[in-house]
């Protein structure tokens, strides 16, 4: 990778400093972004410092074009051959952290589900994204992650799951080691904003920094910048998009993305796609709220543009595609060819746009920040767990729910075979405590004495730790003591999805949890599989979808 497009000294205000945590680093010098957060104060004057901070779904500028990247392979088939277009890939290392997520365990065909990152880039380290993204005294600094959006494809391959998250959320940013310079970044102290994961050594700490927050392995991750956006746009012919009235963003003091557009259906590439992607003034309310549902709507319409539109048939278009898209990315070994991009491709294409849901992490304000709430979690556990997000795979078997990491590490045997019961030993935690309640008195000591009673006879109570814990997990630290781990979960009854390989503990390790509060039969709670209403769901096949334009940015 360019040093320049992730490294560097950082000149510029960070986002922590903004006065919104959005404009001051985010957009262009039409107000819409980066070097607009003193223009957006203008616009409000004194009213702003007293006002509360407005919805906090920051800018997805890249999302669509990011992901339509992942869905470039029938283009670019004809030039799988050409080796400038390897070439044109830059590649980083996948993960700078030191916990890895173990792999998801194969469902019963032998299928394991595929999770890719997507980041969009901030970067100011060309001429040409200088000339787009604006703030010039920003030339070369510390970019930073403001798209972030994770790409679930199931395991049988039938529907498409895509989680955004707000880039100015507060998370925990882990150690990440630069693979270029040897830099160690120590973990942040406290939370931090998750845009800035990307200048602690690569998107491979955004990766990790993902990882921790949410349990889900990442098999790979894409990264794009503001020239690819358009680049992009333009080479594919057009996104249809739509408007309920004439629109254009901008307001008397100028601030707004100048997109301009009749009412009605529109196709818009190359810096108009920019605009739409960027413009808050004028949608609905002119929140970063509305800003997020009209990229999610052109998302949308990329995908369906990438299956279905016979533009592409043109050889000359489908060259420019290839040539556009491959020197748009970064990404990691695993996709760093052609070849491995158009295989991915075909995997990605196989599922129909009624089956993709696209949604953003619900979130709650913490100050002018947010975090993810309950309802995240939920949403999280839904990808673990492999489980579709539009609610149309709910007869399946919990044992067919092929996500929660519960069998063989991937360094492991594919059958590690248990110690006998009497030989294997297991610490036993109680984690029953919540937000809201105390832990239940006695748990390790009373489910301690069931297993020994069952013949675990190296089954111990640890009453030095007091862990939290929602759901009865198993845990253990290495291959060799999977085996042991999934024998304990089969005599408690516990399911495979709760045993899970960990770095935290040194030894097979079961944490009782809230769901199992008294005695000594666990049972499993039947879980909620429905997606949270918090996550604004959005369907891939919505054709009908067509952004509100706010009457004070209208035209005649």
């Amino acid at each position: 990778m360019t040093q320049s497009g992730v490294r560097g000294k950082d000149t510029r205000q960070d986002a922590s400093d903004a006065p919104e945590g959005d404009e001051a680093v985010a957009d262009g010098p039409d107000g819409e972004g980066a070097g607009a957060g003193a223009a957006d104060d203008g616009e409000d004057g004194a009213e702003a410092r007293i006002r509360p901070p407005r919805r906090g779904l920051r800018v997805l500028r890249w999302t669509a074009l990011a992901l339509a990247v992942l869905l470039i392979g029938t283009a670019g088939a004809g030039y799988l051959y050409y080796r400038h277009l390897n070439d044109n890939i830059e590649k980083d290392v996948l993960n700078l952290g030191d916990n890895k997520v173990p792999a998801p365990t194969p469902n019963a065909a032998g299928q394991t589900p595929l999770n890719i990152l997507v980041i969009g880039s901030d970067a100011r380290d060309s001429e040409e994204n200088q000339q787009l993204g604006g703030a010039r005294e920003t030339f070369g600094s510390t970019p930073l992650a403001d798209v972030q959006m994770l790409v679930h494809l199931s395991a049988d391959r039938s529907n498409m799951s895509v989680v955004s998250m707000p880039r100015d959320t507060l998370v925990e940013i882990p150690k990440c080691t630069d693979p270029d310079d040897g830099r160690v970044y120590p973990a942040s102290e406290g939370r931090v904003m998750t845009n800035q994961s990307l200048g602690h050594g690569g998107p491979g700490c955004t990766v990790a920094t993902w990882q921790e927050l949410t349990g889900i392995h990442i098999d790979h991750f894409v990264m794009v910048d503001f020239a690819g956006v358009v680049s992009m746009a333009d080479a594919v012919g057009g996104v249809p998009v739509c408007v309920d009235a004439n629109i254009h963003s901008r307001d008397a003091q100028g601030h707004g993305s100048g997109l301009k557009l009749e009412k009605g259906t529109h196709p818009v590439k190359g810096e108009q796609a920019l605009q739409w992607l960027r413009t808050r003034y004028g949608f609905d309310d002119g929140s970063d709220l509305a800003r997020a549902k009209a990229q999610h709507m052109y998302l949308n319409s990329m995908v369906r543009v990438l299956r279905d539109n016979a533009t592409l048939s043109s050889p000359n278009k489908l060259r420019r595609l290839a040539e556009q898209a491959t020197e748009a990315l970064t990404v990691d070994p695993g996709l760093d060819t052609v070849k491995k991009l158009y295989d991915l491709s075909n995997e990605l294409r196989r599922v129909k746009p009624e089956r993709i849901t696209m949604t953003t992490m619900p979130n709650r304000y913490v100050g002018a920040r947010v975090e993810p709430t309950e309802d995240a979690e939920q949403l999280f556990r839904l990808i673990r767990e492999d489980i579709a997000l539009d609610g149309k795979d709910t007869e399946k078997k919990p044992a067919e729910k092929g996500g929660a990491p519960a069998g063989p590490a991937p360094d492991g045997p594919t059958a590690d075979p248990a110690a006998a019961d009497d030989a294997i030993a297991v610490q036993v935690r109680n984690g029953t405590r919540t937000d809201s309640r105390p832990a239940a008195g006695g748990r390790a000591d009373t489910v301690a004495a069931a297993l020994v009673e069952q013949g675990f006879t190296r089954a111990v109570a640890d009453p030095s730790v007091l862990p939290s814990e929602e759901r009865t997990l198993v845990r253990y630290p290495s291959a060799d003591l999977a085996g042991d781990a999934r024998r304990i979960a089969d005599a408690l009854g516990i399911p495979a999805s709760s045993v899970r390989r960990s770095t935290d503990v040194s030894g097979v390790t079961l944490v009782v949890g809230a769901d199992w509060r008294e005695g000594t039969e666990y049972r499993e709670p039947v879980p909620d599989d429905t997606t949270p209403e918090s996550a604004e769901a959005l369907n891939g096949a919505d054709t009908s979808a067509c952004m509100h334009v706010n009457p004070g940015f209208t035209w005649s």
